[in-house]
């Protein structure tokens, strides 16, 4: 998987200012290690099934995460912020 360019819904935009200000900063911080290596084992990279079937996911810590979509230019496409429960949403 190749990150050329990051994107932000406006979605993921409201998530992430509602976040408290530690977790924004390791959102940021998980932000630069998936455009250095999206494969770091940190970043618990990996696709969602059912509903989500076509988007991805990676760990902020254990229970923050981001949802993106890859597309197929290289460039991503951050869909929500949030807590695990950003799956049901």
């Amino acid at each position: 998987m190749e990150v050329n360019s990051i994107y932000y819904n406006s979605d993921f935009e409201r998530q992430f200012v509602k976040l408290p200000k530690n977790i924004q900063q390791k959102a940021v911080k998980s932000e630069v290690l998936f455009r250095a290596n999206p494969f770091h084992p940190s970043l618990r990279l990996h696709k969602l099934k059912g509903k989500l079937v076509g988007l991805w996911s990676i760990s902020i810590d254990r229970k923050y995460r981001i949802i993106f979509r890859p597309q197929q230019n290289g460039d991503m496409l951050f869909i929500s912020i949030g807590l695990h429960a950003i799956y049901e949403g």
